[in-house]
């Protein structure tokens, strides 16, 4: 089980964030960057779980910028919600969030970067503009098309829904052809969020694959 500590952005914002250290020496740090949900009990449990794959976890609160403490559940209007939370934040601000889980993360060696939703979209930016990151894995970013002509400087692996309206199958296959330095996976039967086993829209059978697929990725770049 991980612990919420408090972390300090280079502007001076303090936000929380929950850390999970690995049983035994660390293989690298991993930056978790949660959903439109918040640093709810499934992103602390996904914490857990890339602890217990060797690496040291840290999962910013990427809202306390506009309200702190933010963890809720996964209804119509706790998603609006959310969303109006997310649509608050300042990009360049959220980078500095970032690197500050960055900084913590690092402690542990080369560092890593996943995000879901919300969370994917950061870690498709960050993936672009924040030094020091060795891979990135953005999980069905919804606000990836927005984006699309960032370019990643670092190894970055994509898991898409082939159901998913947030970005759609079209945006997501625009994305890929964009970036061809990138890898992309397209997941049959799952739609938004399907890595939520929370949500409605879990596909237990996507969920393993992606997640094998990004220790791999994480073996290969952090150790």
């Amino acid at each position: 089980m991980g612990k919420f500590i408090e972390l300090e952005a280079s502007d001076g914002h303090k936000l929380a964030a929950y850390v999970a250290e690995p049983s035994g020496k660390a293989r690298g740090g991993v930056v978790v960057i949660p959903e439109v949900f918040g640093v709810n009990s499934h992103i602390q449990a996904t914490t857990d779980g890339f602890a217990a794959d060797g690496y040291r976890a840290v999962s910013p609160a990427m809202f306390d910028r506009a309200q702190r403490n933010y963890d809720t559940g996964y209804s119509q209007p706790e998603i609006q919600a959310g969303v109006a939370i997310m649509q608050k934040l300042d990009w360049k601000q959220s980078m500095l969030d970032v690197e500050a889980a960055l900084g913590e993360a690092k402690k542990a060696g080369k560092v890593g970067m996943v995000g879901y939703c919300y969370g994917g979209t950061v870690t498709w930016v960050a993936a672009a503009r924040v030094r020091s990151l060795a891979c990135a894995v953005p999980y069905y970013g919804g606000g990836m098309p927005g984006f699309i002509g960032e370019q990643p400087k670092c190894p970055t692996l994509c898991h898409f829904g082939e159901l998913d309206q947030s970005p759609t199958l079209a945006q997501s296959k625009e994305i890929a052809a964009k970036h061809p330095e990138v890898t992309a996976h397209f997941y049959a039967g799952a739609g938004h969020g399907f890595n939520c086993d929370q949500r409605g829209s879990w596909n237990a059978e996507a969920a393993r694959l992606a997640r094998s697929r990004t220790i791999e990725f994480f073996r290969k770049h952090l150790g």
